[in-house]
């Protein structure tokens, strides 16, 4: 028995030994043993490289503006653990978290005295999460994002209404495969018989998806042919607008308060979804109810504004396209700032790509490090940087920052902080309780 959520987090860690494993049989044994609990909700399947959580929570606030309780898995937490799992928005209590976790324990436990060996330290959040949203605090749908490639991703044990692959990109290549095809080929395992699948992919990854689907019998709705958008010239510094046209409904004007090319193409996949979800599941989604959630979405770490004064902005970027689409995405919306960039990174990333995106909009670069097992030494960044681009090493982040903030004083600068998802939380936490960092 846990006394308290400590000894559940304690708990959780002694499963990080066991690393990552392929298969999806140690969850189809516990889930034996906790009587199905996902036979118990419907859900949303969504994965891809990136954009799954964006996605996850423009589709979350159409749902719940609509009327509808939403549960929602997702990975990493950017403040806290228990912000994994949530409900409405809101992350599962201590108590509640205590209570799932009492009730995984002896399976989780029983599971590593077996052939089948140890779970992992995901597999039992997993676990943990179906067994909320199941027996805990049911709720009329959940979503599931992806925790890393797909076919043998540990939430690909539901069977959902409808499949959603944002894209393809390279990162961890070194699990999924070398190229975009074989990385398309892990992510397509989450298409199940039948689902229909909506993604934004195209070129080579989509060809395998299409496959894939085709041999499921899965109805596949692809951005750019089955629904299609288009961006307005409307919008604004820290606002987009475009108009979506599914193959049941069009929406004029629609508005976001994410930028990015990339965000219009997450935001339209949930459009979809809840489109899709209207027309063949009696979801009861006015038109109201989705210019609302995609007004009211904020994603934490994905171009957010931290500060105004001065202009401080974090993206949670670390592979090569969420790289670029962050570059493109400031050279739209900021062609005129002089951008000074605080970059961290992790060891097993493509980190001369991102460095040389970066150098296409930084003035100057800030390497730093910070406490992560996988974070890279700046040092070990710093013969990386394009010879063009001005870079120093500062070894703490927080001295870089304090130290940018102070320094700061146009209407002309900004400061950019990205590089790792990991990296943007810690910065997010420690700047939120250091508002005295901020320029009244």
């Amino acid at each position: 028995m846990f006394s308290d959520v400590s000894e559940v987090k304690k708990w959780l860690e002694q499963w990080l030994t066991f690393g990552i494993k392929l298969g999806l049989e140690r969850m189809e044994w516990m889930l034996e043993q906790l009587d199905h609990p996902e036979h118990r909700m419907r859900t949303v399947h969504i994965g891809g490289t990136n954009g799954k959580g964006s996605t996850l929570s423009y589709l979350s606030h159409i749902l719940r503006e609509a009327g509808y309780e939403v549960g929602a898995f997702t990975s990493p937490a950017l403040y806290q653990f228990n912000d994994r799992i949530t409900k409405d928005g809101l992350p599962i209590s201590d108590t509640e978290l205590i209570e799932a976790a009492q009730q995984v324990k002896p399976v989780a436990e029983g599971l590593e005295a077996t052939d089948l060996g140890a779970p992992t330290e995901f597999e039992v959040i997993t676990m943990i999460a179906l067994v909320y949203f199941a027996k805990i605090n049911p709720c009329d749908i959940v979503l599931f994002e992806v925790g890393l490639g797909g076919r043998h991703d540990s939430t690909n044990v539901i069977k959902p209404l409808l499949t959603i692959l944002t894209n393809v990109g390279h990162d961890h290549m070194k699990q999924l495969g070398p190229t975009l095809e074989a990385i398309a080929f892990e992510k397509a395992g989450i298409i199940k018989p039948g689902v229909p699948l909506i993604t934004a992919a195209d070129g080579n990854a989509f060809e395998v998806f299409k496959e894939i689907a085709e041999e499921n019998h899965a109805k596949v709705y692809q951005l750019g042919q089955a629904f299609k958008i288009q961006a307005t010239e409307e919008s604004q510094t820290f606002t987009e607008i475009f108009d979506i046209k599914t193959p049941f409904h069009a929406y004029p004007a629609l508005k976001l308060n994410m930028i990015g090319q990339h965000q219009i193409k997450n935001a339209a996949l949930a459009v979809m979804a809840a489109d899709y979800l209207q027309v063949f599941y009696s979801f009861y989604i006015e038109e109201a109810a989705i210019r609302r959630g995609l007004e009211k979405m904020r994603w934490p770490g994905r171009f957010e504004r931290l500060s105004d004064k001065p202009l401080i902005l974090v993206d949670g970027a670390h592979n090569l396209e969420g790289m670029q689409a962050l570059v493109r995405t400031m050279e739209q919306h900021f062609p005129e700032k002089k951008i000074t960039t605080l970059f961290a990174t992790l060891k097993d990333k493509d980190n001369a790509g991102l460095l040389r995106e970066l150098s296409k909009i930084s003035d100057r670069l800030i390497l730093t490090g910070f406490k992560f097992e996988r974070a890279l030494n700046p040092q070990n960044v710093l013969p990386l940087v394009p010879k063009a681009i001005k870079a120093q090493v500062v070894s703490r982040w927080q001295e870089a920052l304090e130290q940018l903030v102070e320094e700061m004083n146009g209407q002309d600068e900004l400061l950019l902080i990205t590089g790792s998802l990991y990296f943007v939380s810690q910065v997010r936490v420690y700047y939120k309780q250091n508002q005295s960092l901020e320029k009244r």
